[in-house]
């Protein structure tokens, strides 16, 4: 669990990084940037705006030799060894940066390299890296007095409502690769960003792990158990799986498929699918693992329990309480209609 906002700003150091297949070329300030109060609290907002916004997937560094060969995790830990050379070091990610800046897609941008106190990760505090760049150019107007007149002033500058690419790196489990989070709002470039410059790969833990077999299992409901049976049942078998993590502490794949699977002939459909899709959500051998409790109420918010008709009618399952959807709606043919219906029992309505 990430809490951003007692985080303080240290020192920021500012550069920027031009395309070397254009010829562009790298600038280095000689000194950090200097900050008021002011500035601090809205480049604060920059920079933790999209993570706020988005769900946190931690990665960590990664390097196909060693840890050390990796350059940006290799100057983060100089930096938390010793904060005093942060300059010199955000000159050498910078730089780096610059280096992998070759293809005609990427665009020049500035670069802040940020140090952190007092970040709470996990009900602790922790100093934090931040390695941030924009990129689109917005124009905007500004207008100026001039005599008896006002004058429109046309300028270009950066949105600071949208972050193009960040990255937090947190001082914990740094012969893991540390815990990372990274942003990236452009599309046209995934790889120069996560993989040639930071050099991450996902942090398998029990968050990892929980939202990826409930993301399976969604697939796994609207692939099998749809075709199967029906939408009452992919619902249901949803509502089933996310209810089994939301009780347990830590899952076993046995356990789990002979409490949420009612049909047993879909197990080992299950199995099938888990063999054929299972290296997508990287779960194909994992069947035992601790239950991350948020990434649970995450998937909760984000699965849908509503069965849409072609009569413009709704009908919302209940996630909290199961058996309300299962003793309660029945599903049935009308002969004389030719149309299905839904039967919904119910003592009186309640009042919104």
């Amino acid at each position: 669990m990430l809490n951003l906002y007692p985080a303080q700003i240290e020192s920021v150091s500012l550069h920027r990084v031009g395309n070397k297949s254009k010829n562009e070329s790298i600038f280095l300030s000689e000194k950090p940037f200097g900050l008021n109060d002011e500035m601090s609290g809205l480049l604060k907002e920059y920079f933790f705006k999209p993570f706020r916004e988005k769900e946190e997937n931690y990665f960590r560094f990664d390097h196909e030799v060693d840890l050390e060969f990796n350059e940006v995790y290799k100057a983060v830990s100089e930096i938390f060894a010793d904060s005093g050379n942060i300059h010199a070091l955000s000159k050498k990610i910078t730089t780096h940066l610059f280096e992998q800046s070759n293809h005609p897609h990427i665009k020049s941008g500035e670069v802040y390299v940020v140090h952190f106190s007092d970040m709470v990760l996990d009900n602790a505090k922790v100093e934090a890296i931040g390695i941030f760049k924009s990129e689109l150019k917005h124009d905007f107007l500004q207008f100026k007095e001039d005599g008896q007149n006002l004058e429109i002033l046309i300028k270009q500058g950066i949105n600071i409502n949208k972050l193009d690419k960040g990255c937090i790196v947190f001082n914990v489990s740094k012969e893991e690769g540390y815990k990372v989070l990274s942003v990236d709002s452009n599309r046209y470039d995934a790889k120069y960003w996560l993989e040639n410059f930071l050099g991450l790969a996902a942090l398998t833990d029990e968050n990892f792990y929980t939202k990826n077999y409930l993301k399976f299992c969604q697939n796994f409901a609207k692939d099998v158990v749809l075709p199967a049976e029906d939408k009452q049942q992919e619902v249901l078998f949803m509502n089933r799986a996310v209810n089994h993590f939301a009780k347990n502490d830590a899952f076993e794949e046995t356990s789990f498929l002979n409490e949420v699977m009612e049909n047993p002939e879909l197990i080992p459909e299950f199995k099938h699918y888990k063999v054929e899709k299972g290296p997508k959500y990287s779960i194909e051998d994992v069947s035992n693992f601790d239950i991350a409790n948020k990434a649970v109420s995450d998937a909760r918010k984000k699965i849908k329990n509503v069965i849409n008709l072609d009569t413009n009618i709704q009908i919302k399952m209940d996630f909290i309480n199961p058996e309300s959807a299962e003793k309660f709606v029945e599903k049935g043919w009308d002969e004389e209609r030719q149309m299905y219906y839904y039967l919904v029992y119910f003592n009186k309505e309640q009042k919104s």
